[in-house]
């Protein structure tokens, strides 16, 4: 594949996982593994250790950009930033407006995902198994942890960004729901909207520690248990969709989010039948199909789409 091509198809991975990442309850993770980039993105972001950092010093800026393939990261950054502040109020809108279909659509394409990344697994195994039900269930345990009230001090800040990284590059576990788990995510978007610069670069900062320490982490257990930790972060993506689930009914009150409108602080899945008689609202069945399909369908076609560029 000619670099300009390699390079464009990696943007605009970059920018799936931006707009993933908007979305409390999908991981810009889940997108690097259904993109067949998640063990590139670790060892590009292993690549910054002192060794390299060293070449900086030494202004040999060229040979550190080539060790940390600076290419790839920089299409990949690009193409994230791009979705960050280009589909923030896309997506809010939809989450706000359309839910059900967004998350039905969220749905079918994570279910798809984690099946197609378990079908590569060539030999299965009580621990396979075992590692995919631990998965699942901290991921579902996870996404029944209500919103939290958290300083709003510069200094958290700094810290959601180093745990929210790890989430993020977790597929299935939602930087941007442990976000919302911390009562930054109201904060953060709307940093990003009022182009905030210095709330911003704070976040950054914390993204940087946390992901440069917990990326190593997993590139261990990679390289050491590969069949076992594809089988958890594949149990990850399938619980995650306790939260993507489209329909939802508060349960607990209401909390008053950081730009003063009311979110709902604890929700609860039920049925598309009784969403009519508690919600109030159509559940919208028809909508919720074709929008899981077109899940399924895009990631099947990126799939296709993948296979026929490394023919090329």
């Amino acid at each position: 594949m000619n670099p300009l091509k390699k390079y464009g198809l990696n943007y605009l991975k970059g920018m799936a996982m931006g707009a993933a990442d908007i979305v409390p309850g999908v991981s810009g993770g889940s997108i690097a593994l259904i993109a067949g980039i998640y063990q590139q993105l670790l060892d590009s972001i292993n690549a910054f250790n002192l060794d390299n950092l060293s070449l900086l010093k030494s202004l040999r800026i060229k040979e550190f950009y080539a060790r940390v393939n600076g290419n790839f990261l920089l299409s990949l950054v690009l193409g994230i930033l791009t979705s960050i502040f280009s589909l923030s109020r896309v997506i809010t809108f939809l989450m706000e407006e359309h839910p059900i279909p967004l998350w039905s659509f969220f749905s079918g394409l994570i279910l798809i995902s984690a099946f197609l990344i378990l079908k590569e697994i060539k030999q299965w195994n009580v621990g396979l198994v075992l590692a995919i039900a631990a998965g699942t269930a901290f991921a579902w345990w996870v996404t029944n942890l209500p919103p939290t009230t958290t300083p709003d001090a510069h200094w958290f800040t700094f810290v959601a960004g180093a745990i929210a990284i790890c989430a993020m590059i977790l597929p299935g576990i939602s930087g941007s729901f442990v976000l919302l788990i911390l009562g930054q995510y109201e904060r953060i978007l709307q940093a990003v909207l009022d182009k905030d610069i210095f709330t911003l670069a704070l976040f950054a900062s914390g993204c940087l520690v946390g992901i440069l320490s917990f990326s190593r982490v997993v590139s261990y257990l990679l390289r050491r248990f590969h069949t076992a930790t594809i089988g958890l972060l594949s149990g990850f993506m399938l619980g995650s969709v306790n939260e993507l689930w489209p329909w939802k009914v508060v349960v607990t009150s209401w909390r008053i989010s950081s730009n003063g409108k009311q979110k709902p602080f604890l929700t609860e899945n039920i049925l598309p039948q009784e969403y009519l008689v508690q919600a109030g609202e159509v559940p919208q069945i028809g909508w919720a199909i074709g929008s899981f399909l077109f899940g399924i369908g895009l990631v099947l076609f990126i799939e296709w789409l993948a296979s026929k560029l490394q023919q090329a």
